[in-house]
C-alpha cells in the first residue's frame, strides 16, 4: 500500500502547501519528485528503495537480480532498451550487475508522463540524444 501512495503522488506531482500540517512518521512526499530538505536522492524503506535519476547521457546496462524496477518519467526523453542478454556483465554490489550493452534486447522511446516497469532479472540501459535530458522518478520494489 505504501508504494501505491508513493508512487500516485510522484505522478500526479503532488505540491506542498507553504503552511501543510506535518505528516505523521514514516510518511513522505517528495513534491513534484524532489525529495525534501536534507534527505538524499535515494532513499531506502525495506520493501521498496525510492530515488530520483537525472541524465543528459547515455547509461551503462543495469540487471538487478531481485529487484523490480518501477520508472516514472517526469521531464525529457529518451529511448530504453530492455530485455535481451547484457554483455561484459560484472558484479557491481551484492544482487548487482552493470555491463556495456545488450544484445537482442527491445529499444522503445520514452518521454514525460511515461510509467515503466521492468522486472527483477531484466538487462535495460537508457540512451539519451546529446543536448536532451531525462529526468525520472523510481521505486526499486524487492522480490518477496
Amino acid at each position: 500500500m505504501k508504494i501505491l501512495v508513493v508512487v500516485a503522488g510522484l505522478v500526479l506531482g503532488v505540491a506542498v502547501q507553504a503552511q501543510q500540517p506535518a505528516l505523521p512518521p514514516g510518511t513522505s512526499l517528495w513534491a513534484k519528485g524532489i525529495p525534501p530538505e536534507g534527505m538524499q536522492h535515494k532513499s531506502d524503506y525495506g520493501t521498496y528503495i525510492l530515488s530520483v535519476s537525472h541524465r543528459e547521457k547515455d547509461g551503462v546496462v543495469e540487471l538487478h537480480e531481485k529487484k523490480d524496477d518501477v520508472m516514472i518519467v517526469q521531464s525529457g526523453e529518451g529511448d530504453l532498451v530492455v530485455g535481451g542478454k547484457g554483455l561484459n556483465m560484472r558484479t557491481t554490489a551484492p544482487g548487482e550487475q552493470q555491463g556495456t550493452s545488450i544484445e537482442g534486447g527491445t529499444r522503445v522511446h520514452v518521454r514525460s508522463g511515461d510509467v515503466i516497469r521492468i522486472p527483477a532479472g531484466t538487462p535495460h540501459q537508457y540512451f539519451v540524444a546529446p543536448g536532451q535530458q531525462i529526468t525520472y522518478s523510481l521505486v526499486k520494489v524487492l522480490e518477496r
